[in-house]
């Protein structure tokens, strides 16, 4: 099956899910985790990727981004797998690649969705039964983002920023949003749209982004049925 074809949108966020080769560990000790921290923000400094919501787990890593422009995501991606693997075949006497495949994106609608995919990301290792409230674990952006400690990894969004122009106000309201469990519906959304690529947002906002994939397709077509007859 073909893959689908990535299109950039700009200011458009995304959802971001990897995981490790055969679902095995991408961490094992602390330093693990620290040293993927380190590269995933020198990766995103160097590529100009805003990363919103972010957490690391044993075997896979969920973001939510903005990139800046069209090579933004891809080259980060490629630079941290790249460094990262180095790093982890290295300490653990093994080869390849990390990763399971090619990471998976789905667009995220700002309006309604934007906010409930942070929770969604942050709210990670409870559901995994590693901790009982999400500033329990280290390695996410929620300490950021619901305790104002900054991480030097995590770019505020402007939604999250127009909550409040008192930082305590809005890192209250932030925090008031874990109160409630999300929704079996909502769950099923954001992990179908992680693991097809389908965009998470109202009818109208999934529809104009599935145009765009099939505009971006056809275009793919005609460029490379054009090259073909110039060649032949």
């Amino acid at each position: 099956m073909p893959r689908k074809p990535r299109i950039f949108i700009p200011n458009q966020p995304l959802h971001l899910v990897v995981r490790g080769h055969s679902r095995q560990p991408i961490v094992a000790r602390k330093c693990d985790y620290q040293t993927f921290v380190d590269y995933l923000r020198k990766a995103s400094n160097k590529y100009s990727l805003q990363i919103h919501a972010w957490v690391l787990m044993t075997n896979h890593l969920h973001l939510l981004v903005t990139p800046n422009n069209a090579e933004s995501l891809p080259r980060t991606m490629q630079w941290l797998g790249r460094n990262y693997a180095r790093y982890f075949n290295l300490c653990y006497k093994r080869s390849g690649s990390i990763w399971e495949g090619r990471y998976k994106t789905s667009f995220i609608d700002t309006e309604r969705y934007l906010l409930t995919c942070h929770c969604y990301i942050e709210m990670n290792p409870v559901r995994a039964n590693m901790v009982e409230l999400p500033e329990q674990y280290p390695w996410s952006s929620h300490r950021h983002n619901a305790f104002g400690k900054n991480d030097y990894l995590t770019t505020t969004h402007p939604i999250l920023l127009a909550m409040s122009k008192n930082p305590e106000e809005r890192i209250n309201h932030y925090r008031n949003l874990f109160k409630e469990e999300l929704s079996r519906k909502t769950l099923t959304q954001f992990r179908r749209g992680a693991s097809k690529g389908k965009a998470v947002g109202n009818p109208e906002f999934i529809l104009n982004i599935a145009k765009m994939e099939r505009d971006r397709k056809e275009t793919g077509v005609r460029v490379k049925l054009e090259s073909y007859l110039q060649c032949n």
